[in-house]
């Protein structure tokens, strides 16, 4: 009996029972927080959090099973793209409203909530999911094999030693990261017929660009083998192919369509949840919502590093990190043109210029840290608390100033964390050199041997 309750469907049911409930709610009242009724939000959090919680689950074990089909980077990144999905939802509903309305102050000011909750998303992601996965992981290794954490001697040495097979990835992230320095030099014609800063269909064109080129060359990866997997994603690999791709494809359609509309509806719910106690809107649509809607992805990284695969967690992490930084950045212009009816640049105001570049600069430190294909407890201690303080000290302005004064002293705060990101990350980077070197050569032959003509192999040979 007790062999029968451990099977992997089992473990299949009961995950997909945590989703019926919103399910039912999102069939029978369409999902909505009604304002001004806590115990409505609240239970929306609670029914839309636990749907969550389960699809993360069924969404890795989809991945896990399609690495025997596919080159597993090709995997994490349908992974990743899947588990932000919501991400892309919320800030494509404000570059919508922003083209929509364009020319009002409404517009204006949902251009910038689409800004806001775009670096918030990405910042999120480095500053806490990097941060809390690695030191994660090395408190997981005193508990499990894994052969990824590296013990060393001193406070805060021991490591995450990564895979370097996810070199392509970092220096994709690289060069989108110098990228997205110059973004805010783009121009977007304004009311009034000023120009403010802007992402328009160049930053769509390049940034898009990367990703269609990253994923051409991932694509055409050799299926790997080495690793053997446990638990439910072993068992699905046992399905004849036609069967097993059928599985993965119903996973993730499910789990994607669950994560979709359940996300957005438990941001809701915290929003309203932090409204009703004095929370500003703005600082709540930039770090709550977005971290909401982070959490599917780092339910999945967790479970992953709790199964000691750790190497394949920080891979997710970095490809999400990679499809927002292009993807997301990028198709915002698209939708702002579609909804204003004409080619057009999403407009942002100037504290929008300081958050993106604050944001390319923690993501510069962050990639200075990876060249070397580790991260250490000190760096991961570093990026979790540059990050905290810098929210932490933005939101005790906002609840002390008035809201002119207030912005402008958040803006003199990052740049000030902008410069501290930047100086840390030109040390690392001079000082590490030779791995930046070593990185670039590395995903130069990756791309050549991707798009070099493969050989036929000789009828009847074995």
């Amino acid at each position: 009996m007790l062999q029968r309750l451990r099977h992997p469907l089992n473990a299949v049911a009961l995950t997909v029972l945590l989703t019926l409930p919103w399910v039912y709610t999102a069939l029978s009242h369409g999902g909505h927080v009604e304002p001004g009724e806590p115990y409505s939000a609240a239970l929306t959090v609670a029914v839309s959090g636990i749907a969550v919680l389960g699809s993360a689950f069924l969404l890795a074990w989809g991945a896990e099973t399609a690495e025997k089909d596919v080159p597993r980077a090709f995997a994490i990144a349908v992974l990743a793209v899947l588990a932000v999905a919501p991400e892309y939802a919320v800030d494509a509903l404000y570059a919508w409203q922003a083209g929509a309305l364009e020319g009002t102050q409404r517009g204006a000011d949902a251009a910038n909530l689409a800004v806001a909750n775009m670096t918030g998303a990405n910042r999120i992601l480095i500053g806490i999911g990097w941060s809390a996965i690695a030191l994660f992981t090395v408190y997981r290794s005193g508990a499990s094999e894994d052969p990824a954490v590296r013990h060393r001697e001193g406070f805060l040495r021991n490591a995450v030693s990564l895979d370097r097979d996810i070199g392509v990835e970092i220096t994709f992230l690289f060069a989108a990261t110098l990228f997205a320095f110059v973004v805010p030099f783009s121009m977007a014609t304004v009311d009034g017929g000023g120009a403010a800063g802007g992402i328009g269909l160049l930053d769509t064109f390049v940034l898009v660009g990367l990703y269609a080129l990253y994923i051409a060359i991932i694509v055409r990866g050799d299926v790997e083998h080495g690793e053997e997997h446990v638990g439910v994603p072993a068992y699905l690999q046992t399905f004849p192919k036609p069967a097993r791709v059928a599985t993965v494809l119903l996973l993730f359609a499910y789990s994607g369509t669950m994560i979709y509309t359940a996300v957005h509806p438990f941001a809701s719910g915290l929003e309203t949840i932090g409204l009703q106690n004095g929370i500003p809107e703005f600082f709540m649509i930039q770090w709550v919502a977005p971290l909401a809607s982070e959490s599917p992805e780092l339910i999945v990284v967790a479970y992953l590093v709790n199964k000691a695969r750790s190497t394949a967690g920080f891979n997710a992490l970095i490809s999400s990190k990679l499809n927002q930084w292009t993807l997301l950045i990028g198709t915002l212009a698209v939708v702002y043109s579609i909804a204003a009816g004409h080619l057009g640049a999403l407009p942002f105001d100037e504290k929008q210029v300081a958050e993106i570049w604050i944001t390319a600069a923690q993501s510069l430190f962050a990639i200075a840290i990876l060249i070397n294909f580790e991260i250490t407890m000190r760096e991961a201690v570093s990026l979790l608390v540059l990050f905290l303080s810098q929210v932490i000290i933005e939101f005790a302005i906002i609840r002390t100033y008035p809201e002119a004064v207030a912005e402008a002293i958040s803006i003199d705060v990052l740049y000030a964390y902008t410069a501290v990101y930047l100086v840390i990350a030109g040390y690392l980077l001079v000082t590490r050199r030779h791995e930046l070197r070593a990185l670039f050569a590395q995903a130069g032959t990756t791309a050549r041997e991707a798009f070099r003509p493969r050989s036929t192999p000789t009828e009847g040979a074995d």
